[in-house]
């Protein structure tokens, strides 16, 4: 591995290693059990000279009480409020759900005071990309069949899978594979509301991606969703490499099939002659994930992507944060490391849109965590967030982005999204994201079709059990002692080489033919 630069701004290097708790901050009055710790073990660390046993067996990644709690009081992790006591705690105690509320979580944004600018990095490191007309680089080299709606989902599908029956692929060796993107929405809808124009820009952002040498778009016909308005007259690739038509207008099912077998033909033809050639990291543009989080994702996976993040940002490349409704209640440190004022409205009004969102539609942000999260040791949506936005580094946050808009800003920003991991997902590659990194504890099992996706995991026990589909484990900070910033250079390596052609797990397995899930937003008419 190169040597690692000097990140002025590092993080903790090593949280606990060889301890049966982890105390992440000095204010905190909770501690982390890093092991599966019985009822009764007396704990050997020293809590301001207060010496606790747990009251409770504690699963790994809990959280235990390090000093009394009253009813109504602030519960502390990370030096920041998840949440307020439901009933008194003693020390030792379990702290979960029985006994944690959400309670009022009302903060500061002091916007714009806490953006510190990165050292800029400049070396000579590249990626290998395929480049494209418009001068965007490719991280993958696939042709694309875009939908416009989902009555030409089948078709779309037939029509790939007679192609490679065809040997298509094995004529043309440049082209990746051929990715059907179907979805079950385009009609139904209005044609006027922020619903349509969400999928519009889904749909466009896909058409357009770099990853794509090229793109066969199929309507049906009658659909909403209008094939020539997502053309708008003109061909939307540069390179010409897009071809549109609609099931209706060729006659039916099988005279599409056979008139899309020709395009393809010609659009995989014009997408064989991309190689792979040298290209500026700063072409690269990252969608951060975490899905299946657990009470490790905030001190291992999540502060080594942060990490890397920063190496990435650094040297001019894009990393996007997303998932608005986990961010919720951690909004505050990112408006703090806006650039502006004005960037850190951007992102309050998108927090104040999603609670009206939910309050109109019978939810509350606290419907997060999951089930699965609860297992894991996360108990309010506070505390998730607060792990969450550690994968955004320390970077100022540069702007702010509704779902699916393309993003031309340089650095870290913010990309307005549902915590529901595919959905989001697809938002960020819509809106550019040339590869994905996935943090996951609880193991997420997923790949994103035209983008690559990297996934991390939070816990050597979780790692060595679906090894099968985890790219790196960040676990052994807290199993082997490894540093953050170790961890986090590592995960910068992996991510030019899987930038450069290296495969993922998830591409090796196949993964990337349900997961694009453009977010349904309105009535279903």
């Amino acid at each position: 591995m190169p040597k690692a630069e000097n990140n002025k701004q590092k993080q903790t290097s090593n949280p606990g290693f060889g301890r049966k708790t982890l105390c992440l901050n000095a204010g905190d009055n909770v501690v982390i059990a890093l092991q599966d710790i019985p009822a009764g073990t007396s704990l050997e660390e020293d809590f301001g000279g207060l010496r606790i046993a747990t009251q409770t067996d504690i699963p790994r990644g809990h959280k235990i009480a390090s000093q009394p709690i009253a009813a109504g009081e602030n519960v502390v992790r990370y030096g920041q409020i998840i949440g307020q006591a439901k009933s008194d705690i003693a020390p030792g105690a379990h702290v979960h759900t029985d006994n944690l509320g959400m309670g009022d979580h009302k903060q500061d944004y002091a916007h714009a005071t806490a953006a510190r600018a990165l050292e800029p990095i400049r070396d000579s490191r590249e990626f290998m990309g395929f480049h494209r007309a418009d001068g965007r680089v490719g991280t993958r080299n696939y042709v694309g069949i875009v939908t416009t709606v989902n009555c030409s989902g089948s078709v779309a599908r037939f029509i790939s899978d007679a192609a490679i029956r065809d040997g298509l692929l094995d004529r043309f060796p440049n082209v990746d594979g051929i990715v059907p993107i179907v979805h079950g929405t385009g009609c139904g809808m209005s044609g006027l509301n922020e619903g349509y124009e969400t999928l519009f820009r889904t749909l466009s952002g896909y058409a357009q991606h770099p990853n794509f040498g090229g793109i066969l778009l199929v309507g049906l016909g009658c659909e909403v969703m209008q094939l020539q308005d997502l053309v708008g007259g003109q061909p939307i690739r540069p390179d010409g490499a897009l071809r549109y038509m609609t099931i209706q207008g060729e006659g039916g099912t099988r005279h599409t099939i056979q008139r899309g077998l020709a395009q393809l033909e010609g659009i995989a033809a014009e997408a064989n002659k991309a190689l792979r050639t040298p290209a500026p990291l700063s072409e690269i543009t990252v969608g951060m994930q975490c899905g299946g989080s657990d009470g490790y994702s905030g001190i291992t996976a999540n502060p080594a992507l942060g990490y890397a993040s920063d190496l990435l940002v650094r040297r001019g490349v894009t990393t996007i944060l997303s998932e608005t409704s986990e961010i919720y209640g951690a909004e505050h440190l990112l408006t703090r490391r806006a650039e502006s004022r004005e960037i850190g409205e951007k992102l309050i009004e998108r927090v104040a849109w999603w609670e009206d969102y939910c309050a109109r539609n019978g939810g509350e942000m606290d419907n997060n965590p999951s089930p699965g999260n609860k297992r894991g040791g996360l108990t309010t949506i506070l505390e998730k967030s607060l792990g969450a936005v550690a994968k955004g580094g320390v970077a100022p946050l540069s702007d702010v982005y509704k779902y699916a808009e393309k993003i031309d800003r340089k650095g870290f920003v913010f990309m307005d999204s549902p915590g529901f991991d595919p959905c989001s997902v697809t938002g960020q590659i819509a809106s550019g994201a040339n590869l994905i990194v996935f943090t996951t504890g609880r193991g997420s099992v997923s790949g994103y079709q035209p983008t690559p996706c990297i996934k991390v995991s939070t816990n050597s026990e979780m790692y060595a059990r679906m090894a099968g589909d985890m790219d790196l484990n960040c676990g052994d900070i807290v199993s082997d002692g490894v540093s953050i910033e170790e961890k986090g250079e590592e995960l910068f390596e992996l991510l030019i080489r899987v930038a450069s052609g290296e495969q993922t797990k998830s591409e090796d397995l196949g993964f990337g033919g349900v997961e694009f899930v453009p977010w349904q937003i309105g009535a279903v008419m």
